[in-house]
């Protein structure tokens, strides 16, 4: 079996941050502004607003059903991607926008949470629409140190977060 080149590595540890650290990250942030507690009610609350932007096709149905799920069970923030919270932050909190909006990647020099999520989900969107799996050393470094940045930043429990992303950052890929 070949080996990975060093591209393909890029790709597969920018894939583990952004899939398996940065929506824990993502999380936290989002149930510091939605009580896990109060989700529901919240919620409910806003459902004119929610409705709206299902008509508007910015939610879809089963994102839709994780927001209103059948009773006995209520909403929970585990059950939400990083889309669907970042859709809610936008929309249900007082959160002015990165100044170059939330589609860009932000300048670094912006540290605000809005510019925080706007650098996950762009690097997201990047990864997603990539076709052949590799990711140049250059873009690599610049991506890796924005997203690990938004994840210690963000994250409570620093220790965890730094030990996660330099076990991703140094570990050997095995083929």
């Amino acid at each position: 079996m070949a080996s990975l080149t060093v591209e393909e590595e890029n790709y597969v540890r920018m894939s583990l941050l952004l899939t398996g650290i940065s929506p824990r990250a993502a999380r936290t942030f989002f149930d510091g502004e939605f009580a896990p507690a109060c989700l529901g009610a919240t919620i409910k609350k806003e459902f004119n607003k929610l409705f709206d932007l299902k008509k508007n096709h910015r939610i879809n149905q089963s994102q839709w059903n994780l927001l209103f799920p059948r009773f006995p069970d209520v909403p929970d923030s585990k059950t939400f991607d990083v889309t669907l919270m970042i859709l809610l932050l936008r929309n249900l909190t007082p959160m002015d926008p990165p100044l170059c909006g939330f589609d860009s990647v932000p300048s670094m020099i912006e540290i605000t949470h809005a510019a925080d999520l706007a650098r996950i989900k762009y690097y997201r969107n990047y990864l997603a629409h990539l076709d052949d799996g590799k990711l140049a050393t250059g873009f690599f470094n610049t991506a890796w140190n924005d997203i690990a940045c938004v994840c210690i930043y963000i994250k409570v429990n620093f220790s965890d977060f730094e030990l996660a992303v330099g076990k991703i950052f140094v570990t050997k890929i095995r083929n």
